[in-house]
């Protein structure tokens, strides 16, 4: 059991307490605890029980149940909460949108138990009947169901490549040999199903393979002799398992990746399609060998513009990890991080970069405790000791600064004005129409102290739509004010999406990769940011995350 499984079944705790009326005073606790939690970096399975209670915020109660979970997985007090609760109830509270007060209204007095009652009382406006709710927020409440059913089966990269490997792993215990396909190999962000090509010249025997494998399940209807479809047993994942000749391998794999507008493209008299078709290929730098074009990685395969480039001779060096210099955007203990400065910092050393940027929460973000002015001002005082303490290194002082409902950043003038750098983002008042969301963010872009745009849409991937935006005009808006925008790698975000990175380049706009890390493994997160920026054409010259210490302090110098 891993920290995050004991905070989420605190925090259930607490909310269910709440649904079912209990004495405030206990969830609220529990809430805290979870809370406090979330900033503990020690593994707290091996932490000795009687240190438990000695953690701040963990009374003598809630470290009894700790110890329970420890040992049995759960604990008295939530087992009791689960059996008197309808399980329909305990899913509502993954509706995005609604709390426990809302999901105990709607249980307790419009008698309804499953989401698909909520949805049909949705539908007939029963919901926005009840006192506390409205049309408004019943609109809300049927958008958000519907948007999960649509979700449904659907994988976040970082899901899908830790099953993907796992799927992987139970085909290679039968098979020699197997390549991941589709989307994994793509590495899109959202992936709707687990694709790989089998390279085997026996297709029956290799079906009968396939049954030997226990966590798959066979979907018979929609398989074939040559295709094995089906799922992960007891989920709604869905697996496709091509057994292919030994010579069309790479072909498959190519075209099973590959977008219909990329393989639709004319090269050597024929559609990239018909002359993967009509070819063999040991490996696919051999297809691009043989039409004498420069490799196009199996991220740009889009049909975004890269075989125009590619046939120029003029495709981009794309972006690798090993090119980013530093994490910007990322959060300490000074607001809602788990690490210390110094922590952070001594991580950062280890993976080889040469500056950390931070920027906690401001203050308008009380949720993730953010920083007032008088405590910017300490956090700086401790940057200025440490960076006195470095040869090599250099933490540079930010802020991700709320984006306040009129557009305007969240510390007076006074307080901007200290910090090296400034990643604006929305966080509240997310329920925008298109001109209001394109407003709100061209007001901040225009702020002279804005040096990155933050997640541009707030989406949460899987969970909840970004409001919408006309990202046109807010990167127009970036180019005309000198402001880089973020891809937030944090694979919940993926933010701002690869299909706008290509125009926002066009425009000479420059990108930062950021983990949005509040742990020091968040860090790495930006391995799927980096994915996301080859999708869109980004080279290291355009990321400004790629600039040693000193181009980066140049570059923060001229913006402000």
């Amino acid at each position: 059991m891993t920290n995050e499984d004991i905070i989420e079944k605190l925090s259930l705790t607490a909310s269910l307490m709440e649904i079912n009326d209990e004495n405030s005073f206990k969830s609220d606790a529990y809430r805290k605890a979870a809370f406090n939690l979330e900033k503990v970096d020690k593994d707290l399975f091996a932490l000795p029980n009687d240190s438990i209670a000695k953690l701040d915020g963990v009374g003598k109660s809630i470290a009894l149940a700790i110890v329970q979970m420890k040992e049995k997985g759960s604990f008295d007090e939530l087992d009791k909460l689960l059996l008197t609760t309808p399980n329909g109830v305990v899913e509502m509270l993954s509706i995005n949108g609604i709390g426990p007060k809302k999901i105990k209204v709607i249980w307790k007095e419009l008698k309804i138990e499953s989401k698909r009652e909520l949805l049909e009382a949705c539908k007939e406006g029963r919901v926005a009947q009840q006192k506390g709710f409205g049309e408004k927020t019943q609109k809300m409440i049927e958008d958000n169901l519907l948007f999960e059913q649509s979700q449904s089966g659907k994988l976040r990269l970082d899901q899908a490549l830790i099953m993907g490997e796992q799927v992987k792993k139970a085909l290679l215990s039968v098979f020699d040999r197997v390549e991941e396909a589709g989307q994994l190999y793509s590495k899109d962000e959202v992936v709707e199903e687990l694709v790989f090509v089998v390279p085997n010249d026996d297709s029956l025997m290799a079906q009968q393979k396939m049954s030997q494998i226990s966590v798959l399940h066979r979907d018979v209807k929609t398989s074939s002799p040559f295709v094995w479809r089906g799922s992960i047993k007891d989920t709604a994942v869905r697996v496709e398992v091509h057994v292919v000749p030994k010579a069309k391998a790479v072909s498959e794999r190519y075209i099973l990746s590959a977008s219909n507008a990329h393989l639709s493209e004319m090269v050597a008299g024929k559609t990239v399609l018909g002359f993967l078709k009509a070819n063999s290929f040991a490996s696919e730098t051999e297809v691009f060998e043989k039409l004498n074009v420069p490799f196009i990685a199996p991220e740009l395969r889009e049909g975004t513009g890269e075989w125009a480039l590619a046939l120029e001779q003029n495709l981009p060096q794309l972006i690798s990890y090993q090119d980013l210099k530093g994490p910007l955007h990322n959060h300490s203990t000074w607001s809602d991080g788990k690490n210390t400065l110094a922590n952070m910092v001594a991580y950062c050393k280890e993976q080889g970069w040469q500056y950390l940027g931070i920027s906690d929460h401001s203050q308008s973000a009380t949720y993730a405790n953010g920083l007032y002015p008088e405590r910017v001002l300490a956090q700086q005082k401790e940057i200025d000791a440490l960076n006195a303490s470095f040869d090599d290194f250099k933490i540079f002082k930010g802020i991700e600064s709320d984006i306040l409902g009129d557009g305007s950043l969240d510390y007076e003038e006074d307080i901007l004005k200290t910090f090296d750098y400034i990643v604006a983002s929305v966080h509240s008042g997310l329920s925008m129409d298109e001109d209001k969301a394109t407003n709100r963010l061209i007001k901040a872009v225009e702020n002279p102290y804005t040096t990155i745009l933050g997640h541009p849409t707030g989406r949460l991937l899987l969970k909840r739509k970004g409001y919408p935006v006309d990202f046109h005009k807010v990167i127009d808006a970036c180019a005309a004010n000198g402001v880089a925008i973020e891809i937030n790698a944090n694979p919940w975000r993926l933010d701002i999406s690869w299909k706008y990175v290509k125009y926002a380049l066009d425009k000479g706009v420059k990108i930062a990769i950021c983990p949005d890390a509040h742990e020091n493994e968040g860090f790495l997160d930006m391995h799927f940011g980096i994915w996301m920026a080859r999708k869109g054409f980004l080279s290291p010259e355009n990321c400004i995350n790629c600039m040693d210490t000193t181009g980066l302090s140049t570059y923060f110098e001229r913006k402000c």
